[in-house]
């Protein structure tokens, strides 16, 4: 759970640069033991390219209780749950967790400091919960907070306010009485270590320790959701600490219906392409399907847009009152495939032709093979086209299928385009194409890959062929330019090489560079661009530097700043037919509160249409704000990593000169 979301702006209190590198001995993923060490190997000669994808563990699917109980749950609840689980089919198709959110604990311990509970309401504790839903042949979820006191404490709901309901001091001893009960899941919240102002990567990264050392002692994996809700921007140093990872705030709050707003939202921030990879996820929250206040199309929407993405499908609603017409949302063989795609990416936008009216495609295994989803956000019907070409496809016939009718609709040459109503999509695969030319590189002897080259900036899939003939994943670090590095894993593949894909930022020309740090054996890396992700640095003329968006933060009202180029997706501007210059997807280049003076804020807001979001490129090199008529402009002409962006009136100087390209 989560407090309710703050009105004041995300202060930019993270570090541009976070040290990841100490990440790769925390890392668990899943079922896969403790990443050995990265002298293991030793040094062998490149191997060269393969087509062998190497499956990834995929996002975990489930069941929370949160959403529809909050903390008003107990033994007999959370069994009569596990009953529907079971009866409903679910575990047949692909979800196996049953997760047991807040309130489970009111937050006393005996005097050596273990968690104890209410007899009462958990006969037998909480091994006994556990040993019930493992005899199902289930997995079980447990629940706990950052803090020292958790949202139980801060945010009482159904139950009194319940103090010291949290794990911090007692990392290493709660995680092991998890495992040693038998639970394989735990979600660690933020309450308390917001309230505390807690610094988050440092926090989970000893939450993860904890949760390898107790995983190692008991040799039960224990599976680590970590759930600060995107704050200090999450995907930024959780890759490698956790498989799942939260980005947003609470998809619905206790005692409010869902609403396709929130899940709009949710889905929106969740949109972070370059962390999720190889077996680590972002999580935009559970599931509201089934849940009163949605229409069974917004429930289509809702799960079609978290199958694109790749989201952990942890179904939030009453299982004992779920309509066949729910189930059936749920257990779609053809839409969970998509969001258990074994390569493990995400799917980005790849077209808005009109306002509101979206594409996005999601790169699967296999060759030739693409999931779509167009999106209508409008309040009238619109023709949606999604063109092979933005997915990396070559114009050639390929195969569409519609996955909630499950029936082919047939091939077509260059893309396809259907009406969508208003507030409704359409969620398809596209199969049988050809893949559109890529390009090949091999590693120096510091498994460094130079020279890379993109013809626009934007998304790329770069393809690592590699051998790791053990038994177990291995981490190493992944550093695209001067971009915040990254933890990738690398399964084991056996004696024969394999192939892992990563979606990576890159910048227009040839002097992107890719290094990876204590990896395993590595050959030929082969990359492939998603066209649909194309957009534009803004550089700088007196500068030098690009227009960026601090540590990547995505909040609204985040000021836009100068920093040294690398390619990222928030130096990445997409500048629309309606004049906007677009990052992230989703996010307009803004001047603050409509404001037209000198030193008027240039900052990202959610994009709306408005003149003091669009802006025309001028030929003298300028770039002015519609609505104000004045110019972009770097502060006091500074030239320094950081300078911010303002609005003032045009002269001829440098600092307000651009090159968009």
């Amino acid at each position: 759970m989560y407090p309710p979301p703050r009105s004041s702006l995300f202060r930019r209190t993270a570090i541009r640069a976070l040290a990841l590198a100490t990440a790769a001995t925390a890392a668990l993923l899943f079922a896969q033991p403790q990443a050995e060490e990265a002298t293991a190997l030793g040094d062998t000669a490149p191997v060269a390219a393969s087509t062998r994808q190497i499956p990834v563990p995929t996002a975990p699917m489930g069941w929370a209780s949160w959403n529809s109980f909050a903390a008003v749950i107990d033994y007999s609840v959370i069994k009569g749950q596990v009953d529907a689980f079971v009866a409903s089919g679910l575990p047949k198709a692909g979800y196996k967790y049953i997760n047991i959110d807040e309130g489970w604990w009111q937050g006393t311990r005996d005097s050596a400091g273990n968690i104890t509970v209410d007899q009462a309401e958990w006969p037998g504790g909480m091994k006994a919960i556990a040993d019930y839903i493992h005899s199902k042949g289930l997995k079980a979820g447990i629940y706990t907070d950052a803090g020292k006191d958790g949202c139980g404490y801060y945010y009482p709901t159904g139950r009194p306010a319940a103090p010291g309901s949290g794990s911090e001091g007692h990392y290493a001893q709660d995680m092991l009485q998890f495992s040693t009960w038998g639970f394989d899941f735990v979600k660690v919240d933020w309450c308390g270590g917001d309230v505390e102002g807690l610094d988050a990567a440092t926090t989970y990264k000893s939450i993860s320790d904890a949760v390898a050392t107790a995983s190692a002692t008991t040799g039960r994996p224990l599976t680590l959701s970590i759930c600060n809700w995107g704050y200090q921007n999450t995907w930024n140093w959780a890759p490698g600490l956790a498989p799942l990872f939260r980005t947003s705030t609470d998809i619905v709050y206790w005692g409010n219906n869902p609403s396709m707003t929130n899940m709009l939202s949710n889905y929106d921030q969740g949109l972070h392409p370059t962390a999720q990879h190889t077996g680590y996820y972002n999580d935009p929250d559970m599931l509201m399907v089934g849940m009163t206040g949605l229409t069974a199309a917004q429930n289509r929407t809702h799960m079609a847009l978290w199958a694109i993405s790749g989201a952990p499908l942890l179904a939030g609603n009453n299982l004992s009152t779920m309509t066949a017409e729910s189930a059936a949302i749920l257990k779609n063989p053809e839409v969970v495939a998509v969001d258990q795609d074994p390569r493990g990416l995400q799917g980005v936008k790849v077209a808005e032709d009109t306002t509101g009216a979206q594409v996005y495609g999601k790169v699967l295994a296999g060759t030739g093979k693409r999931a779509a989803v167009l999106l209508n956000r409008t309040s009238s019907a619109q023709n949606i086209t999604v063109r092979w070409a933005d997915l990396g496809l070559t114009s050639a016939s390929a195969t569409v299928r519609d996955l909630w009718s499950r029936t082919n609709i047939g091939s077509y040459a260059t893309g396809y385009t259907a009406s969508v109503p208003a507030g409704g999509s359409v969620l398809l695969t596209v199969t049988g194409g050809t893949e559109a030319a890529s390009s090949a590189y091999e590693p120096d002897s510091a498994a460094t890959y130079t020279g890379v080259s993109a013809a626009n900036t934007g998304v790329a899939v770069a393809d690592f062929t590699y051998t790791n003939n053990t038994s177990t994943a291995r981490t190493a670090t992944l550093k695209v330019n001067g971009q915040t590095a990254t933890t990738v894993s690398f399964p084991p593949t056996g004696s024969t090489p394999g192939t892992i894909s990563v979606q990576v930022a890159l910048s227009k020309g040839t002097a992107n560079t890719l290094a990876v740090t204590n990896g395993p054996t590595l050959g030929t890396l082969t990359v492939q661009p998603v066209p649909g992700t194309n957009g534009n640095l803004i550089v700088g003329k007196q500068s030098g530097r690009c227009v960026d968006l601090f540590n990547s933060t995505i909040t609204n009202g985040t000021q836009a700043e100068l920093w040294d180029c690398n390619g990222g997706s928030n130096q990445a501007w997409t500048y629309t037919s309606r004049k906007e210059l677009v990052v992230y997807g989703n996010k307009c280049l803004d001047a603050y509160d409509s404001g037209k003076t000198n030193g008027t804020k240039v900052v990202i807001w959610d994009c709306h249409g408005g003149n003091n979001q669009k802006w025309n490129i001028n030929t003298d090199g300028t770039i002015t704000n519609v609505n104000a008529g004045i110019c972009l402009d770097a502060y006091g002409a500074a030239t320094a990593n950081g300078t911010q962006l303002v609005l003032w009136a045009c002269g001829t100087g440098d600092n307000q000169k651009w090159t968009v390209g």
